[in-house]
């Protein structure tokens, strides 16, 4: 018997790394998943269609998160876990969160644990934590949950409710990017300013707020505003980079509402809003210059999970 679950990406729209601080973050869960496939075997192993045998490395994070699942719920951890992502590794859109959230719900499904989306959330935070180091936590969250979310540490996730469809554009630098090494790099911000860290933090919570009316009203040119703006403070901290700010430029030349860096920066990917007849051309002209971009609708439903026998 196999248990199979899938889990969309993220996008995080507004308050990256300052919601590690204490800020409000607004995400989104974006249609592209990751599927984990679950049987019981004789050892434990992990696989996946992103890694070569040479990278196997990289998967250790899932063997933590399925032992700590097996110690906790006193079952056998010997199993084979399978993974296919059309998450790009190390694009800022949450692939390590979508495939942890993915093995916790399948692992579930598989042992009939009937686990809520905050057990998902702890168990993947097992692997994340290994990977990422100190991460908030918004990408499990949003990974789990679906839809468009409030996030703040210590507080219940705030699902948003839209009316209607809203368009979200995702184009990938081609730069891939260390979380790990980003989180470090704000912290060392904040050593250093940190009254004026506090404030950029209060005023990121602030905005991820007004963020959040903008997309639930669909007042799509207010969002973009606020993207762009808040392209501009991550690069003050020094989380963007010349290939990202090129990019985020470009992308507004094309036509669109506004853009920013989406995650940790450094590399990774940019997210756009856009007039809705704007959308197709501007994916176009990316495409045409080398990028690989997405439309993007949402809301987009969370992490779901069922047996073939």
């Amino acid at each position: 018997m196999k248990a199979i679950a899938e889990a969309p990406s993220k996008a995080i729209i507004t308050g990256e790394h300052f919601v590690v601080h204490g800020a409000w973050a607004l995400a989104a869960a974006l249609p592209r998943r990751v599927r984990a496939e679950v049987s019981e075997s004789h050892r434990i192993s992990v696989t996946s269609d992103r890694f070569s045998s040479a990278e196997a490395h990289g998967l250790h994070p899932i063997i933590g998160v399925v032992e700590a699942m097996a110690k906790e719920f006193s079952f056998n951890a010997r199993m084979r876990v399978s993974l296919r992502s059309e998450v790009p590794e190390g694009a800022g859109l949450g692939s390590s969160a979508s495939a942890m959230v993915a093995v916790v719900s399948a692992v579930s499904r598989l042992h009939s644990l009937d686990l809520q989306p905050s057990d998902i959330i702890r168990f993947s935070m097992v692997g994340e934590r290994e990977i990422h180091g100190n991460p908030s936590g918004i990408d499990a969250a949003v990974c789990a949950m679906g839809g468009v979310v409030l996030f703040r540490p210590g507080n219940a996730p705030k699902r948003l409710s839209l009316e209607g469809r809203r368009t979200l554009i995702v184009v990938f630098s081609g730069k891939r990017r260390s979380t790990k090494s980003q989180i470090r790099r704000v912290a060392a911000v904040k050593g250093t300013f940190p009254s004026f860290f506090g404030g950029l933090t209060e005023a990121a919570s602030e905005v991820s707020l007004i963020a959040a009316e903008r997309l639930a009203k669909g007042d799509m040119k207010g969002l973009g505003r606020i993207l762009s703006f808040n392209h501009a403070v991550l690069s003050t901290i020094g989380v963007s980079c010349r290939s990202l700010d090129k990019l985020v430029d470009l992308v507004l030349s094309l036509g669109a509402y506004g853009a920013k860096l989406t995650g940790a920066g450094g590399g990774g990917s940019v997210v756009a809003v856009a007039p809705g007849g704007k959308e197709k051309s501007i994916i176009s002209g990316l495409r045409g210059r080398g990028f690989e971009a997405f439309r993007a609708e949402i809301p987009v439903e969370g992490v779901k999970s069922w047996l073939n026998r």
